[in-house]
């Protein structure tokens, strides 16, 4: 099939080259938006699907985790690391990993195509065996492979791309669209580029406008009515940012720690049997399950969904629980995310303080443990307040939310002073074999 020159469009259009460039390049965002949100929501329907399939499983015997977990969590971390290197974790280090190398060999052996279906597949097989995973991360993965594929397209602009198809992946997996360009700037480019937030706003429209083509206009928890009005109920504030901060940063502190590798006889046998760790991992998962009634099991989006409504159908000791089991699918080394699992933490942080809180509504309780535990975790504060607010189209807590995201993040810095994502990143920096570079400004 012969290649058109694109002298011949020009013409046709009576475009000047410059102008010509300028649209390619707009045009090129444009559809990397669409088909991320078109995977996106694919990756949601697929995820819906096979955790429905385990709790069938659940359903008809209730030990059925301490055989398939850990059976699950061995082939997951066996495919990850022979087939599908790279796609290990949440996939959000990764991208940020490939955003501060050069080397073109590198980048692919963490955004490539290869990359993104292996993320997939074995994700799917996560949720298939009972992890408690999210799928949000993996979404910014697959986005950043997608949009990294239109890079001979254009190839000065690598880093835009990636940051547009993160951007997009957030934007179209919870449909916030606000939330997926506050995490671009703020967490995958921690800058603030002005030529760049153009593209980049163009290709979060198009991921969201593509999302709400084929599954409608949604909130991803539904519209609250929580509201905590001035005055004494505001004393939960910063009890939930100090409790969500502190639990969030002792929870990146433990994956970046296993991230690092451990020191001393443990470490080494973890780094020479992979595979067993995980098995053992998905053990630790079934333990969970089986003492939390099964509710740890996967992303956690019901369970925190009805903790948000005011349905608290959880124990007091569904965030102790998830806890646990988010941190054994994390350090496991299978893909999955961590963003949904962590808001369900959030939810159940909530559930424990609504003891000492009895004036304050459950649902603001749990949009407040959500939002701090998730600042405290990630520390990206801006990030958290907005997909929070904006997923349950809650304005009327927007500032109460702002001030427990500012107040877990400070809290979590005295536990790690840097953020998970990009402290994970500098050990995939590492196992590509490539120099750090500094992030690249965007050109042109």
């Amino acid at each position: 099939m012969p290649i058109i020159d694109s002298r011949y469009i020009q013409h046709l259009f009576g475009l000047s080259r410059i102008a010509y460039k300028i649209w390619r390049r707009r045009l090129l965002f444009l559809i990397g938006g669409i088909l991320v949100g078109a995977v996106a929501v694919g990756m949601a329907f697929l995820a819906d699907v096979t955790q429905a399939y385990f709790w069938h499983m659940l359903s008809l015997w209730a030990y059925a985790p301490f055989v398939a977990t850990p059976l699950g969590f061995g082939l997951c971390a066996y495919l990850a690391r022979n087939f599908f290197p790279g796609s290990q974790g949440s996939g959000i280090p990764q991208v940020i990993a490939a955003m501060q190398v050069s080397d073109p060999a590198a980048r692919l052996r963490l955004v490539s195509l290869r990359v993104a279906f292996g993320k997939i597949l074995v994700m799917v097989l996560g949720f298939l065996c009972g992890a408690s995973i999210g799928r949000e991360g993996p979404t910014v993965q697959v986005g950043a492979a997608i949009m990294g594929a239109f890079s001979w397209l254009s190839p000065y602009r690598q880093n835009g791309l990636l940051l547009a198809g993160s951007a997009a992946g957030i934007a179209a997996a919870f449909n916030t669209p606000l939330a997926g360009i506050v995490f671009g700037i703020e967490e995958m480019s921690r800058s603030f580029e002005s030529k760049t937030n153009g593209l980049v706003l163009g290709a979060v429209i198009a991921a969201g406008l593509t999302s709400l083509a084929i599954v409608g206009d949604y909130t991803y928890f539904g519209s609250t009515p929580a509201v905590l009005p001035l005055g004494p109920a505001w004393a939960v504030v910063p009890v939930c940012g100090i409790a969500g901060g502190f639990s969030g940063g002792l929870y990146s502190r433990i994956l970046i720690l296993f991230g690092n590798g451990l020191p001393g006889a443990i470490g080494a046998w973890i780094w020479r049997h992979p595979i067993v760790f995980a098995i053992l991992c998905g053990i630790g998962v079934a333990i969970c399950g089986f003492f939390s009634g099964g509710a740890v099991h996967g992303t956690g989006y019901e369970q925190a969904r009805a903790i948000v409504h005011g349905e608290n159908t959880q124990a007091f000791s569904y965030g102790f629980w998830k806890f646990l089991a988010t941190v054994f699918s994390a350090i496991s080394g299978i893909p999955g995310g961590i963003f949904a699992p962590s808001l369900s933490i959030g939810a159940g942080i909530g559930v424990d303080l609504s003891t000492l809180f009895h004036n304050v509504p459950i649902g603001a309780l749990a949009l407040l443990g959500m939002v701090a535990y998730l600042s405290g975790m990630v520390q990206a504060p801006m990030t958290s307040f907005v997909i929070v607010a904006e997923m349950t189209e809650d304005h009327a807590m927007i500032i109460p939310l702002m001030v427990a995201a500012v107040i877990a993040t400070a809290c979590s810095k005295l536990i790690y002073n840097d953020g998970l994502y990009h402290a994970l990143a500098k050990n995939f920096v590492r196992a590509v074999g490539a120099k750090p570079e500094e992030l690249a400004e965007v050109e042109e």
